[in-house]
């Protein structure tokens, strides 16, 4: 796939306009580049009529978390994951918190190439029972992400896409043919916050949604991160809540995480453990069944409980997995309620360890 130009290959989703620019039809920005432009995200631009994505192979980094960083709690928990991203993102958050390298720009001068079947080769040695594709968006790499996740399940790996969820029907029909289960940041339920702070629209993300829960088997789970004063009103909530219960389902774990002060939005304070739980408890009462918080130390809040007797099922010490009472088929050891998820015999024990590789190309 690769051309002579080694990182620069031929980019997917695009149209020819009547006055010679490229339409990226990646992503809801449609962005429309004369020759030799880049689009917002910056790692995909017009060449000699053509749409490029310039930056294949092209790691930020890789590192070995826990599942549960993702985060994903009802999906193979306790085990190791190999996680990697790329420079570039289709969104403009205020408040991204992996800016240096979502909006960073000489990502091809920074780092090697490393090939998709060098990656799913790393993560089988190291034991990992998934790849996941994270730190900006496999959006924006959707042509790098495809090929590693094919490379992957030639290797038996699940894999994982930590996504913002922005991105047409087209391709996202394609992306996630290849993924077994996904993250994706519901950043608020605001067409105001989108706008203003992300530099996008909540249609296109509640869209992605739906289109995961109705129309393909990946596991789902969601992750809103309250910003105070921003995204954390209780009738948000309740209505961001609300919806999710009527078209997704009550089985969609739901994480609330909390914010740090970073990038561009510096005048905001932490996200105090009360909204968290507050936030958890609307969430709950709305009939959503497995609620989290994050980024924070709770028991309460990192546990997971049956939805039929309220037993403890996982208990967990920030990314460690305590306790287990979960049968080999899924459901609880006191009433034999299944739990939602994709589990396996027993849990990993990878537990809070982050452990970062390098990766010969």
């Amino acid at each position: 796939m690769r051309t002579g130009d080694g990182a620069i290959v031929p980019g997917r989703y695009f149209r020819r306009e009547d006055d010679g620019r490229v339409l990226c039809e990646l992503c809801p920005r449609a962005c429309r580049l004369a020759d030799g432009q880049r689009g917002v995200c910056f790692v995909r631009g017009a060449r000699g009529g053509e749409m490029v994505f310039t930056s294949y192979g092209r790691s930020t980094g890789f590192c070995i978390d826990p599942i549960e960083k993702k985060p994903l709690y009802h999906f193979l928990p306790g085990t190791p994951v190999l996680s990697f991203g790329t420079a570039g993102c289709n969104l403009t958050c205020k408040f991204c918190q992996n800016w240096e390298s979502s909006r960073a720009r000489d990502v091809e001068r920074a780092s090697a190439t490393v090939s998709p079947a060098a990656i799913a080769a790393a993560a089988a040695c190291h034991d990992c029972r998934s790849v996941a594709m994270t730190y900006n968006d496999p959006v924006v790499f959707f042509e790098y992400a495809v090929d590693t996740a094919v490379a992957c399940h030639d290797r038996g790996l699940a894999t994982v896409a930590v996504t913002a969820g922005y991105m047409l029907p087209a391709p996202r029909a394609e992306l996630y043919r290849h993924f077994d289960a996904a993250n994706v940041d519901l950043k608020a339920f605001s067409k105001r916050f989108y706008r203003e702070l992300c530099g996008g629209e909540l249609g296109a993300v509640l869209d992605t949604l739906v289109y995961l829960r109705a129309r393909t088997q990946v596991w789902l789970e969601i992750t809103t991160l309250l910003i105070p004063g921003e995204n954390d009103g209780e009738q948000e909530i309740d209505e961001m809540t609300r919806w999710l219960v009527a078209n997704v389902g009550r089985d969609v774990p739901l994480h609330f995480s909390a914010f740090h002060p970073d990038f561009r939005l510096l005048d905001r304070p932490p996200t105090p453990l009360a909204s968290l739980r507050r936030a958890r408890a609307i969430a709950l009462g709305n009939g959503l069944r497995h609620v989290y918080t994050g980024n924070v130390r709770d028991d309460e809040g990192g546990s997971t409980f049956c939805a039929g007797c309220g037993a403890k099922l996982i208990g967990r010490d920030g990314y460690d997995v305590t306790s287990w009472s979960l049968t080999e088929s899924g459901a609880c050891r006191a009433c034999g309620v299944l739990c939602a998820g994709r589990f396996e015999r027993v849990p990993g024990s990878w537990g809070n360890r982050r452990l970062p590789i390098a990766i010969e190309p």
